[in-house]
Parts: C-alpha cells; sequence; structure tokens
C-alpha cells in the first residue's frame, strides 16, 4: 500500500515517518513539496502518488496566531482536510487525520467523550472542528483522533520551551488552573503504526474499516495542568539549578485565544478498539531520558 504522509518536517509528522516504515510504501512530503495553504497542490500531489492511505498530521497549530490570520488557519485545518478527503474518495483511498481537544469548551469538568457536544472558543478549536467535519462528510473510510498538548524533543512546543526558560530565569508563572493531558508525539505515531498494522492483519480491509472509522481520543493518560507539567519537566530535567514554578490563573495571563479550562479526554473507545496509551509522566521520562 502507497502511504502519502504530510508535514513530515513536524514533530508529529517526523516521528509518524519512521513509525509507520514496513507498512506500505511511504511518500513523505513536507511544506517544500506539499504546502497546506496550497490547494491545487493538495490535488495534484494527491493525483499524482495515488495513495491508498493518507496521514494527515499536518496543521497550523498557532493557536494564538490563528485568531488574526483566520483565514490561513481555515485554510490549512479545514479547507485542505476537505481537498484531501475529496481526492482520497477519487481514489477509494482511506485517511488518518489528527484533530485537538480545543473542539471542546472546557466546560464540562469531567473526560470528554467522542459524541459529547463540540463547541471551541478560538479560531484553531473552529478551524480544526470544521477539517473533521469536512473528512466525516467526505463519506470516506477514516481514523480521525484527536489529541492534547502534543510535546516532543524537536520543533516548537511546551517542553522545548520550558527547558528554554528554565536557563534564563528563577522563577517560572506557569498557568495552574487548565487541565489537560500531555501526549507525546512519539506515542502518537506508534500507537497510529500498531493500529495500521491490525488493519493489514485483518485480511479484509474494507470491512475492517467499516467497523473501525470515525473519531476517537489519543492521549496519554491522566491529566496535569501546565503548572505542573513544568514541574514535573524540571524533575526529568535534572538541572544544575531550577527556577521556581509558582501556579498563576489563566486571567493573570491574558493570550489572544482564549482555552479550554479543562479538556480532558476519555480515551475509553481507543482502549476497546485498539490500546492503551501510557501515563503522562511516564511517556515525559521515556521522552527526557
Amino acid at each position: 500500500m502507497k502511504i502519502l504522509l504530510t508535514g513530515n518536517t513536524g514533530q508529529l509528522g517526523y516521528e509518524l515517518e519512521r513509525s509507520l516504515q514496513g507498512l506500505g510504501e511511504i511518500v513523505a512530503l513536507g511544506r517544500g513539496e506539499l504546502d497546506l495553504s496550497n490547494l491545487d497542490q493538495i490535488r495534484d500531489v494527491i493525483r499524482t502518488v495515488e495513495p491508498g492511505l493518507i496521514v494527515n498530521p499536518a496543521a497550523y497549530t498557532a493557536v494564538d496566531k490563528a485568531e488574526t490570520e483566520v483565514e490561513l488557519a481555515m485554510r490549512i485545518n479545514a479547507e485542505a482536510p476537505a481537498v484531501m478527503a475529496q481526492e482520497a474518495k477519487t481514489l477509494g483511498a482511506a485517511m488518518i487525520h489528527y484533530s485537538t481537544d480545543y473542539v471542546f469548551d472546557g466546560t464540562k469538568g469531567s473526560p470528554y467523550v467522542e459524541d459529547d457536544p463540540t463547541c471551541p472558543i478560538n479560531v484553531y478549536g473552529r478551524s480544526k472542528l470544521a477539517g473533521e467535519q469536512a473528512i466525516q462528510a467526505a463519506g470516506i473510510p477514516h481514523l480521525i483522533f484527536r489529541t492534547s498538548w502534543v510535546y516532543g524533543m524537536r520543533g516548537k512546543n511546551f517542553l522545548l520551551t520550558v527547558l528554554r526558560l528554565a536557563q534564563e530565569r528563577d522563577e517560572l508563572r506557569i498557568v495552574g488552573d487548565q487541565h489537560g493531558s500531555p501526549t507525546w508525539c512519539r506515542s502518537i505515531a506508534d500507537t497510529t503504526a500498531h493500529i495500521l498494522a491490525q488493519t493489514q492483519a485483518s485480511g479484509d480491509l474494507q470491512s475492517w474499516w467499516q467497523r473501525h472509522s470515525g473519531v476517537y481520543h489519543l492521549t496519554a493518560q491522566g491529566q496535569t495542568t501546565w503548572a505542573g507539567f513544568t514541574q514535573a519537566i524540571l524533575d526529568n530535567a535534572a538541572l544544575a539549578k531550577s527556577p521556581v514554578v509558582t501556579a498563576i490563573t489563566t486571567d493573570a495571563y491574558p493570550l489572544p485565544a482564549p482555552r479550554p479550562a479543562y479538556s480532558v479526554l476519555s480515551c475509553e473507545r481507543l482502549k476497546q478498539a485498539f490500546c492503551d496509551l501510557p501515563a503522562w509522566d511516564d511517556a515525559l521520562r521515556l521522552c527526557m531520558h
């Protein structure tokens, strides 16, 4: 099977290119070869490659910038997946796509399940939800994985920001009233590969996709706050001198884009159908050592 992988220079795309080896012929493209803001280019690339599966981790992820770059965020996160899904339908291909906990407003107070009403409170969340809906509307075989607080040792993410700031400051004032599940990008990639291997072992691809297509929550187990995540990062970093972590309220650190106060996702559907991910703090330890 030919697998078209987008965004292979991003933190998740980089891990996926490695995890998916052996599961098909991987055609991995970065922004230079496949710019998701260029819808015509997306069509041309897919028609040239003719994949049996499109794996799309590429996204516009600058949550605050999205508030002013609405058109660009919508094109990359909503219109681009819509075009991919349309082309997949023409080819008879399947699609794996990654979405976000930010499709929820954060008011539930207990872990969100896949069927809970979505109500994004920022442009980024709205753009990602529109992408989900476009793929579902296309009627193709698909897996949409909602994940959260993604980090790794490459690219731009919270973990690397904390490690940088820890070298510069004696105190880190970090939001302590937003709750979520930090998820290592390698865990996401390895879980994707594990699930894809199951499709190939099933012997009947069409039947497998009919049974399993849909939305799944895919995050590390457990939950913490940004302040708790920061402390865990510093504990694992074993720095000669660690800054003090002071938990502050969301109100004390205003940002252009509002964030859900509680965006923990229940992964029970994923567990029943496929597998579990490790606890967030165990994965963080593995990532950093």
